[in-house]
């Protein structure tokens, strides 16, 4: 990791983590079969009315692998996962990674322009789906544009009771389970550490999507810096329910509750969708003992109207990421729950590893917390990232580690400009105290130059979230004639609050933020726009602002 790196974290907190402790480097087929090995009989998967233990899932891949197998897949393929949080993703996931397949994703939410564009640049000629009537009709329409060869549907019936549509008998599409094979003579491929187990899109929301080739040492990596982790949380691995509502098609999912759950031997409860009640039984009847969730869904469970009447009590493990957690609604949480939501920070890039709160020192707005073991940060110069900064100085936040992605597929030159000096320049704005605790300040696309002064939205969000009738906002940058550009927020507002003018939440923000964070216009919605993931996204609403001023300009 390099001598001259500078760590006042591992210092700061001895106790945070085993910072002595050697990264487990392996493959993701690997990591499986060492979880069936030390626990066949724990119960694995909960989907509905099925529940898988650790040997019947890890039948089910090897005997689907033989089928990937026998019809072609071979090391080096892509194969494209267009699904929802069923069985069918880690089984599938799991078979094509053990024949030296890579994996690529492709979201439930994608338009077919972002469908078509992933699958061709990825070069997957195989798609795995399910029956779901959102799904199905989009990828049979990739086959019939050609731009796939295959589609292979699992039947959401297999799994209970069920809304699945019937797939169509034609050349190129068949049952994925039809497809399982006696795995007795099968051969995994030789699978290496270096080799690329996942492209994971991203940048969708700032322009072309770009592939982030993901290692199987990437990911284990990043597993082997997780359980590395050591502050008490009063978790036992292989006796803890996970509920698994962020979808798996994203990276923190992915990782953090897919694969280090499977490591640890705990059980997943998966839902295909986030329902507020349906999370909130699972907490209070099926006992759960681990919620991750993005801001937005945290918002929604702070807000069902009989949550103080809950019984979360069996939670010992709450944690928010994807996004940044509002200050405001975190500590309203804390207090709901009784107990500190734990969060960090990271990135698709980094498998995504990066940082972690730590849960003996206190919150503030911002705050990401330290690097896990074996992961170096520092924060670089806005205008030269070869110039490193000191303690609270505000510049963007670079990183290295073996969690780190090879670099992004098909495209040299961006990958030349994303690192600098052995380091992956993030594009997060940010800033770290004298123990090396770090904490975010924007998005570097997000921020705003009003009058000469770095305005960032986060800052103002924060502040607008303290207001006791929002629900949710987003602030962005806009053109103004005098200061160049100006805050806009968009809101929406608590079931039963009163209209909300510009001119009430700016007197309510005038001891909260600057004079030049002002707000200069307000826009009440019923709903803003998020991704896949349930993230806000500021880029929409950036772009339907200019539209609107290209309208107004052609008169």
């Amino acid at each position: 990791m390099g001598a001259t790196a500078h760590r006042p974290w591992v210092e700061a907190f001895p106790g945070a983590a085993r910072w002595d402790a050697p990264i487990e480097i392996g493959t993701l087929p690997e990591l499986l079969d060492l979880a069936i090995s030390e626990g066949p009989a724990r119960p694995a998967l909960s989907y509905r009315e099925a529940r898988l233990d650790y040997a019947t899932l890890g039948r089910l891949v090897s005997e689907l692998s033989a089928g990937f197998a026998e019809a072609g897949i071979t090391k080096g393929d892509t194969v494209a996962l267009y699904l929802p949080n069923t069985p069918y993703h880690p089984i599938a996931f799991f078979a094509a990674l053990r024949l030296g397949a890579r994996i690529t994703h492709l979201s439930p939410l994608d338009a077919p322009r972002e469908l078509a564009y992933k699958v061709k640049d990825s070069g997957a000629r195989t798609l795995i789906t399910t029956n779901f009537p959102s799904l199905l009709p989009n990828a049979l329409a990739l086959q019939a544009e050609g731009l796939v060869e295959r589609v292979w549907v699992g039947d959401d019936a297999y799994w209970g009771p069920s809304s699945g549509i019937e797939v169509p008998r034609r050349a190129g599409v068949a049952s994925l389970f039809d497809m399982l094979r006696p795995c007795s003579s099968c051969n995994p491929a030789q699978v290496s550490p270096d080799d690329v187990a996942v492209l994971q899109y991203t940048g969708g929301t700032t322009g072309v999507p770009k592939g982030a080739m993901l290692t199987h040492a990437n990911f284990t990596a990043t597993v082997s810096m997780y359980r590395s982790w050591s502050e008490p949380d009063g978790l036992m691995p292989g006796q803890e329910r996970i509920i698994c509502v962020l979808p798996l098609f994203h990276i923190y999912a992915l990782t953090v509750i897919l694969l280090r759950g499977l490591r640890d031997g705990n059980e997943l409860l998966l839902h295909s969708r986030f329902d507020a009640q349906a999370v909130a039984a699972d907490i209070e009847t099926r006992r759960a003992s681990i919620m991750l969730g993005v801001p937005t869904m945290w918002i929604a469970l702070a807000n069902l109207p009989d949550i103080d009447r809950r019984d979360f009590s069996s939670l010992k493990q709450c944690g928010s990421g994807g996004a940044p957690m509002p200050f405001e609604v975190e500590k309203r949480l804390e207090r709901l729950l009784g107990r500190r939501m734990g969060g960090g920070w990271g990135m698709t890039e980094t498998a995504p590893a990066g940082t972690r709160m730590v849960m003996s020192a206190p919150s503030s707005p911002g705050l990401i917390g330290i690097p896990y073991p074996g992961i170096d940060l520092r924060i670089v110069s806005l205008e030269n990232p070869k110039e490193v900064l000191g303690a609270h100085e505000i510049g963007e936040i670079a990183i290295r580690g073996p969690n780190v992605f090879k670099g992004y597929w098909k495209k040299a030159q961006a990958t030349a400009e994303a690192f600098v000096d052995g380091y992956f320049l993030t594009g997060d704005i940010g800033k770290r105290d004298e123990k090396g605790q770090f904490s975010i300040v924007d998005r570097k696309k997000n921020m705003i130059i009003s009058s000469g002064f770095n305005v960032y939205p986060v800052a103002i969000e924060n502040a607008i979230y303290e207001h006791g009738d929002v629900k949710e906002v987003i602030v962005i940058g806009v053109p103004d004639p005098y200061r160049g550009q100006a805050a806009k927020a968009f809101v929406t507002l608590k079931e039963g609050a009163p209209a909300l003018t510009l001119e009430t939440l700016r007197d309510f923000l005038s001891d909260r933020i600057g004079r030049h964070e002002m707000p200069t216009a307000l826009e009440i919605r019923a709903e803003l726009p998020r991704s896949p993931a349930g993230k806000l996204l500021a880029k929409v609403l950036i772009d339907e602002e200019k539209e609107r001023a290209a309208h107004i300009a052609a008169g």
